[in-house]
């Protein structure tokens, strides 16, 4: 073995890549929520169980590459990151994407029909949360630059401005779950109890969404921190 592979096996590759595809394949799931939303709107059942299951294949492909990335990361002796934090940032990025694949899955499971008047504050609430996880993978995006840059302040910089901006999309996500609840609340004579209680629990399952990306994002300035 040349001197130069020996040394490459011995830092272990960059984990960033990996990172980064994962938290892509959670993208492409989050992606699907509002069409899948859509669906629900109109009973196309049919057409969401198809989206279910393409959420189900990427979430897959997402727990592969987690378990991949976590070999690597205990097998590396020598990462430009904390290796704790790094396992973490995996842990947390993988409940974002079952939390995507739970909120379909109730929602299939049962059938859940949305009442007219939360149908657009709800979808509202879930384009906002969707828009949660796109900016988190925007930050992820930058954190090979930052890496490549040692650590620069330039680089650090606008990732901390984009977990900034995180950190307010999350927050507007718990204003309108406070809205959608209140307004649920003045429906509740017209629903039948069972169905009440599941739309709370999907419009309680889609913060937890939100609160996932940010906590990703939170992650993610750690590392710059540091």
């Amino acid at each position: 073995m040349a001197i130069g592979d020996a040394i490459a096996n011995l830092f272990g590759k960059s984990p960033i890549k990996p990172i980064q595809q994962h938290f892509k394949l959670t993208t492409e799931c989050a992606d699907r929520l509002i069409p899948f939303f859509d669906c629900a709107i109109v009973g196309d059942w049919v057409r969401a169980a198809e989206l279910r299951e393409e959420i189900s294949i990427l979430e897959e492909r997402a727990d592969g590459l987690k378990k991949q990335m976590r070999l690597q990361i205990h097998k590396s002796l020598f990462l430009s990151m904390p290796r704790n934090d790094l396992l973490e940032l995996i842990r947390v990025q993988d409940k974002v994407t079952n939390q995507v694949k739970d909120i379909v899955g109730i929602m299939l499971g049962r059938k859940i029909n949305i009442p007219d008047p939360l149908v657009e504050p709800m979808r509202e609430y879930l384009t906002t949360t969707v828009s949660v996880i796109n900016q988190t993978s925007q930050a992820i995006d930058e954190l090979d630059e930052l890496a490549e840059s040692g650590f620069g302040s330039r680089a650090a910089k606008l990732i901390e401005n984009l977990v900034a901006k995180i950190d307010d999309l999350e927050h507007q996500t718990d204003v309108q779950q406070v809205a959608l609840r209140s307004q649920l609340f003045a429906l509740e004579a017209d629903l039948a109890p069972i169905d009440a209680m599941f739309l709370y629990k999907t419009i309680e399952n889609i913060g937890v969404l939100a609160d996932r990306a940010e906590t990703v994002g939170g992650l993610i300035h750690i590392l710059v921190s540091r």
